[in-house]
């Protein structure tokens, strides 16, 4: 089910949230379990059976990680337990990777090889054995106490707001929210703003420049014109479409009570890669730095050491978002330039704007082609187009297929990225005015008075998201993929 859809919006959603808030406060994490499994079941039933398998597998081994604390065999459970979560990630989203390379590599096909099948890759599997090795790993640290209540800890894997594409939560941030959390309805309210914008990033940007982005992609010999405008809308869908989900899913868990943490803090005005690392995925970059980096040196082990390591962690985090040489490039280049950043000092020291700014997009920018492109040919492609190898005016086909809409929608992307600090900062002094969100009183109320400008807005908006919606047909989130 997606977020974007009538069926989400008008169904699923009234209901869960009525059932929720007529559920007594002691069973309400069994109103998310449950209604989370009907959530991830009403793509494949039969696939929610390994979610809830990796569930009990990661409770279990926090139990017995905690009960042996002190032990070798608790360290030897933690790692038998990682291993675990990593088989099922391997399995079901690299196992045909790793076949085709094989079979590539010596010069065949699967099929000459007598494999006939492929493996079906389960929605969300990469985010809930993240949040699984997560937990594991913070019970062994003593980060966080084994939970005994199984049906707290199968709510947090559960919790369809962040299941499917994010963030990626640690249980230790959650756990005394699933003690208490206050519930009020202008905390509903604010939720439904932060909603209401994720929404709208989605369908009316994100959809609506992406169909240039597609255009180009498939195109065999795109000129200098297409392959920018390709390369340059895929960067604004992307970023769109991801912050748009982060914001949903933020919004989403509000209404239920739970904080969750920013995931993005306006990427696309880094002055560094470094930078752009701290403001993008804010929650894979630091689950990559807690629980890959630092158990592999971080900067403990010396100068040459950190080089490898950030290259290393870039390489994997790569590979984590898919099966594919061009996810494993796409990281290796990102982690090069945090290698040339750490070693120049370009990511601690002061930096001009006007430089620095259009040269990180630029790197970001050239990273984007190979992650978006379905294997490298297509990537060298777009590429060979961006530097005119195939002329560089727009063809006709080009221009009989990408609208005015799609260019306009584009043109407001830019101004959105580029404007998007002053509306955060309008749309949290609203969202804090209405609800008080940082600093609610026990009770749950809220003195402010807001005013109505911002409600009216918002449900302009969302009235205007929705009649959009109507027109199209469903489109998935980019980061259900992996």
């Amino acid at each position: 089910m997606v977020f974007s859809s009538e069926t989400f919006l008008f169904l699923f959603l009234p209901l869960f949230l009525a059932a929720y808030y007529l559920t007594p406060d002691r069973l309400r994490s069994w109103t998310i379990m449950i209604g989370s499994y009907i959530f991830y079941a009403w793509w494949r039933a039969d696939f929610l059976l390994l979610f809830i398998a990796v569930t009990a597998w990661a409770y279990g081994c926090g139990l017995l990680v905690s009960r042996w604390d002190g032990q070798p065999r608790s360290r030897n459970t933690m790692i038998i337990g990682i291993i675990g979560c990593l088989i099922v990630l391997g399995i079901f989203k690299y196992l045909n990777f790793f076949v085709d390379s094989f079979a590539a590599l010596i010069g065949t096909t699967p099929d000459e090889l007598g494999v006939h099948w492929r493996m079906i890759l389960p929605i969300g599997v990469s985010f809930y054995v993240f949040h699984a090795i997560g937990y594991i790993v913070d019970v062994y640290r003593k980060d966080t106490p084994a939970t005994r209540n199984f049906i707290d800890f199968a709510a947090f894997m559960a919790l369809f707001p962040h299941m499917i594409a994010g963030p990626v939560l640690r249980f230790r941030d959650l756990t005394d929210q699933f003690i208490s959390r206050v519930h009020s309805l202008p905390i509903v309210t604010s939720g439904f703003y932060i909603f209401t914008i994720g929404l709208a990033k989605k369908v009316l940007i994100a959809d609506t420049v992406a169909p240039i982005a597609d255009q180009v992609f498939s195109m065999a010999n795109p000129t200098m014109v297409e392959a920018w405008l390709g390369a340059i809308a895929y960067m604004l869908q992307l970023y769109f479409d991801f912050s748009g989900y982060s914001d949903m899913a933020i919004g989403l868990a509000l209404m239920m009570g739970f904080r969750f943490k920013p995931n993005f803090n306006t990427p696309y005005l880094s002055l560094s890669i470094t930078e752009f690392w701290q403001r993008w995925h804010i929650s894979l970059s630091t689950w990559l730095r807690d629980y890959l980096y630092i158990p592999l040196g971080g900067n403990r082990k010396g100068p040459a050491r950190v080089y490898v390591n950030l290259f290393l962690v870039m390489l994997l985090g790569g590979l984590w978002h898919g099966a594919n040489w061009t996810y494993v490039l796409w990281g290796a280049w990102h982690g090069t330039w945090l290698a040339i950043e750490r070693y120049s000092g370009v990511g601690k020291r002061a930096q001009t704007r006007a430089l620095a700014l259009p040269a990180t997009l630029l790197v970001v920018l050239i990273g984007w082609v190979m992650f978006r492109a379905t294997n490298v040919s297509e990537a060298i492609t777009v590429y060979g187009g961006m530097v005119g190898l195939n002329g560089v005016a727009p063809g006709i086909e080009f221009l009989a297929n990408v609208t005015r809409e799609n260019l306009l929608f584009m043109a407001l992307a830019i101004f959105a990225v580029f404007a998007e600090p002053y509306f955060k900062k309008l749309t949290d002094a609203e969202i804090v005015a209405g609800s008080h969100s940082l600093s609610i009183s026990s009770d749950g109320t809220a003195t402010a008075s807001p005013s109505l400008a911002y409600p009216i807005a918002m449900s302009l908006l969302l009235a205007v998201t929705v009649a959009r919606l109507s027109e199209q047909s469903v489109s998935p989130f980019l980061y259900f993929q992996f």
